[in-house]
């Protein structure tokens, strides 16, 4: 599996349609950020980490026709299926993307608080390192002016910094090298 684990809010409309998460708008971005800071491309992105969601269903829309954010007992509901994967998958490194996914592991009154740290947490029996970033959308620009753009930055390169990402790039730099001496 993999020591990275990213956890979003929820599938939009799009994603069980094209069956990947991050399928639209803030999947581009969250891309752009990982090809930008990390060195990953979105397809050794999506090979390389495990992505998860706080609500397994997307919750629809709200009467101004964007997406609806998912309620309390909506995520109460689906607490035990992150908290499985969780305990099965033991992650090194969890990045929850978005207030709601940084809520079900820390409090976070304002980003300014939690963006651009690293927290040490143990949730579903299992101890790993936290480092929030902010949801990647087009419907907040907090990750583009001050102070998320630089708050922002931070996160992500404590996340290309921590030790299971750069323990992924090392791996995909090896595939890559014994597929070139098979080759040759």
């Amino acid at each position: 599996m993999s020591d990275v684990m990213i956890i979003g809010q929820a599938p939009g409309p799009r994603e069980p349609t094209l069956k990947r998460p991050f399928a639209h708008t803030a999947g581009k971005t969250l891309f752009r950020w990982f090809e930008q800071f990390c060195g990953m491309d979105e397809a050794t992105a999506r090979s390389k980490i495990y992505f998860a969601a706080v609500c397994r269903c997307f919750p629809g829309k709200n009467s101004g026709g964007t997406d609806r954010v998912p309620a309390p007992d909506e995520i109460r509901n689906c607490a035990l299926w992150m908290d499985d994967e969780i305990r099965i998958l033991q992650p090194r490194l969890i990045i929850p993307v978005g207030r709601l996914a940084i809520v079900q592991f820390i409090d976070c009154a304002k980003l300014e608080y939690v963006i651009g740290r690293k927290f040490r947490i143990i949730h579903a029996e299992h101890r790993f390192e936290l480092i929030p970033l902010p949801h990647p959308s087009g419907a907040s620009p907090w990750h583009k002016i001050p102070p998320g753009k630089a708050l922002t930055e931070r996160a992500l390169k404590l996340v290309a910094r921590h030790p299971a990402v750069r323990l992924l790039n090392q791996s995909g730099s090896q595939e890559a090298m014994n597929f070139q001496s098979r080759v040759v």
